[in-house]
């Protein structure tokens, strides 16, 4: 039988929680303070706990951080009276897995425990079996192309978030790969068969919104019903009107732990929040565990793997795909670039030249003019492939031999160019 420690300083809620609470299935215990609280859930094993917001010497908010310092994946449902309902908003920040505002409705009440049950649940299955069935943490390396040290703490992210089912705030500049993850994250956390909802909230209308998103009784319409037990993906959060930010407040509460909730944004929502145009428990809600995509000028080191798989996917009717390479000073140019485009354009350049090339053999002379504009070229202390000599070469050669523009560009000394 489930376990649920009611935590307040009340004992007529105690008695009034376990009235309701026991005849569904639920064992009860109790705690006065949150201290006594802290020292309950040591001694002893529950899957939920049910704590009011308000209380003294240790308050609810105290005793969640305390928990979750304890036991990481403890489900904390939050108790708060009206006019503490921002308090119980910044307890999700701390990771509170839901609150209740008083006076509360019982089935309100037990709904919130069986979400919260069912959440305490995943975690503990997934803890035993890691990734989804027949996903290895190689197929997860094996779709994210690099080795530097960027990716590969991305890539050690992405293993660990494939384990749990809390939400993932995807936050990067476009084309640095937010869809891609969110992918890999449905797979591994979820398996190919389960269901991936995509919506670009910068491309549908309000109208579509309310029909498709929140339905006619705020428990989710046709998109929220059809990713239960799979993988619902909001793109470009940012870009949702405050109303209906708030709005998809109530559907998530009612709904997010049916599902995956993957969201992404290119701007600073926490920004937002701060000026009133992101509604904070919004933010709380899907931010719980943030991921900050690396653009691709910080990746210079990965860019020739990235470059080779690009190469091998394109069709060019005179060569194998395999047989086309790009030359050193291409590759050096290419890792210059900024890339204000990301992996896209990187692999927009790459895929069209391989397939249009009728030379087997690249060099940077090939590339598009705008990488080999010295205005995009970064300082050789920001230069990160290892090749610094050759990048000094060939910014002399296009500076025309020029040493005093090269040093410029490089940002050294003339003197170190000889």
């Amino acid at each position: 039988m489930p376990a649920v420690l009611i935590v307040d300083d009340l004992v007529s809620i105690h008695e009034m929680l376990e009235a309701v609470i026991q005849p569904t299935g639920f064992a009860t215990s109790f705690a006065t303070d949150g201290e006594k609280g802290l020292v309950r859930y040591k001694a002893d094993k529950y899957d939920l706990v049910l704590a009011d917001i308000d209380m003294k010497p240790m308050d609810g908010i105290t005793l969640l951080k305390q928990l979750k310092l304890y036991d990481p994946n403890a489900v904390v449902i939050i108790m708060t009276a009206y006019a503490s309902t921002e308090s119980a908003v910044q307890a999700l920040k701390y990771g509170a897995f839901d609150y209740l505002q008083k006076p509360f409705r019982v089935d309100e009440l037990i709904a919130t425990l069986r979400r919260g049950l069912e959440f305490r649940k995943f975690q503990a299955e997934r803890a035993l079996t890691g990734l989804a069935p027949g996903v290895k943490a190689t197929d997860i390396e094996s779709r994210m192309i690099g080795n530097g040290p960027k990716l590969t703490k991305l890539i050690s992210q992405v293993k660990k978030l494939a384990t749990v089912r809390s939400p993932v705030l995807l936050i990067g500049e476009t084309g640095t790969g937010k869809s891609a993850v969110a992918e890999i994250l449905h797979t591994a956390s979820g398996g190919p068969e389960s269901t991936f909802v995509r919506i670009d909230c910068a491309l549908s209308s309000e109208i579509n919104f309310r029909e498709g998103l929140l339905g006619q009784n705020g428990e989710g319409g046709a998109w929220v019903k059809a990713a239960k037990g799979g993988t619902f993906f909001l793109q470009h959060l940012e870009c949702l009107s405050l109303p209906v930010q708030k709005e998809l407040v109530s559907v998530l509460r009612n709904t997010a732990h049916g599902f995956r909730l993957i969201c992404t944004t290119s701007v600073d929502l926490e920004k937002l929040v701060d000026e009133g145009t992101f509604h904070d428990e919004l933010f709380y809600r899907v931010a719980s565990l943030p991921v900050q995509m690396p653009p691709l000028r910080e990746r210079a080191e990965d860019i020739p793997l990235l470059v080779k798989h690009y190469t091998s996917q394109a069709a060019n009717p005179l060569f194998e795909s395999n047989l086309i390479e790009f030359t050193d000073d291409a590759l050096v140019v290419m890792a210059a670039y900024h890339w204000p485009g990301n992996l896209t354009e990187l692999y927009q350049v790459v895929s069209k030249i391989a397939a249009t090339t009728e030379t087997r053999v690249i060099t940077s002379q090939q590339l598009p003019l705008r990488l080999r504009e010295l205005k995009h070229w970064p300082a050789l202390s920001e230069y990160l492939l290892g090749q610094e000599k050759q990048y000094i070469d060939m910014v002399l050669h296009a500076c025309r031999g020029d040493k005093a523009a090269a040093a410029k560009v490089l940002g050294v000394d003339v003197s170190k160019l000889g």
